[in-house]
């Protein structure tokens, strides 16, 4: 028998059965290879010229909506995204049982107990400003986030949402024009061109929150650093503050300070990933069509292997935008699968290993 790439395999398993044929994706080392019989792309980058064949005991072999895909787990992270308090809590009117709080029992009970067991590294990559950055910030991302409809000294109704239902703030654009927002004057502009007008948005005080226990705890400012609204739901942060007491990969925390956390030439969450041999990246979290969205395209076209898990995501888009961003997932910039799916894989890859 051999292994070679391109060669047929003798033995009668599932992996080495006769009919199986092997085709080389890529240049080593940074390479895929396809399997005929049974069915799959390994991801594990085998070194060349011996190609050897995944372990069953060393490498997860995941479902995916169109073909299983076989990973390493050193070279693999689980990358969660803006869980954060103000997109999820109900304290500041985020529903139960939306799709974000759904996600994140997914994640919970299936996807982070998953990687742990199987040694995949966990990537929490949230929005997280310093007063540098929200200075530098384009007013495309502004818009995203809302902005106040009237002039500062002709307010006089309280400021509208950041964000509205569907998360965006379309509702706060086509107030700002039915209300007469802005100005024809140029006296009623700042030097640097800025309307004066109240900004509610990012970096916009949120102000007192009053918790399911009663307590009142101060908002902060929308999505700055070290604030209440950027952190974890509770859950969640026990399950971080878990993490990062792990003695082997314990868990990462990296601030992001655009939609996707790997735009630009490089960054502090790429710098990482490069840094810890990192492939292979499972995306979860909100929203399913903006931040994951955007962080995975980035990712796909810096080259790593994408895999969403669309249980363990959710979004306040319609859902032909959460189908949309599966779609062109599964067939164009990676592959879908499941917490549950990792979950079971997992388990999988441990019983071969101790059997």
């Amino acid at each position: 028998m051999t292994s070679k790439f391109g060669m047929e395999n003798g033995d009668n398993n599932d992996f080495t059965a006769p009919s199986n044929k092997r085709a080389l994706i890529g240049s080593p080392p940074n390479h895929w290879l396809w399997s005929s019989s049974p069915l799959y792309f390994d991801l594990t980058r085998p070194p060349a010229p011996e190609y050897p064949l995944p372990s069953p005991g060393t490498t997860i072999h995941l479902s995916t909506t169109t073909t299983p895909v076989m990973l390493d787990p050193n070279k693999t992270a689980l990358i969660i995204i803006d869980m954060q308090n103000f997109f999820l809590s109900t304290c500041l009117g985020r529903p139960a049982d939306g799709t974000g709080n759904r996600a994140a029992r997914c994640l919970l009970d299936d996807a982070i107990p998953a990687a742990r067991r199987a040694g995949i590294r966990i990537v929490w990559l949230n929005w997280g400003l310093n007063d540098a950055e929200l200075s530098q910030m384009p007013p495309s991302t502004r818009r995203a986030f809302g902005f106040e409809a009237t002039l500062r000294r002709e307010a006089k109704e309280k400021a509208l949402p950041a964000i509205d239902p569907r998360g965006v703030n379309q509702q706060a654009a086509e107030h700002y024009a039915a209300n007469g927002g802005g100005t024809s004057r140029p006296e009623d502009l700042t030097q640097n061109g800025k309307p004066e007008r109240i900004y509610n948005g990012l970096g916009s005080e949120i102000g007192s929150v009053t918790l399911e226990d009663g307590s009142v705890v101060d908002g902060g400012r929308l999505l700055m650093r070290d604030t209440w609204n950027a952190g974890l739901t509770p859950e969640l942060e026990a399950a971080f503050q878990e993490g990062v007491r792990r003695r082997e990969k314990p868990d990462v925390w990296i601030h992001k300070n655009r939609m996707s956390g790997l735009w630009g030439a490089t960054g502090v969450c790429q710098e990482h990933l490069e840094k810890e041999g990192i492939k292979t990246l499972l995306f979860a979290g909100v929203n399913t069509d903006q931040c994951v969205g955007g962080s995975l395209q980035d990712a796909f076209t810096k080259g790593w292997d994408c895999i969403l898990l669309s249980d363990g995501c959710g979004t306040t888009s319609p859902g032909f935008a959460k189908e949309c961003m599966e779609f062109n997932c599964a067939r164009t910039w990676g592959f879908v699968s499941s917490c549950g799916d990792l979950k079971n894989a997992t388990a999988e890859m441990l019983r071969n290993r101790s059997g």
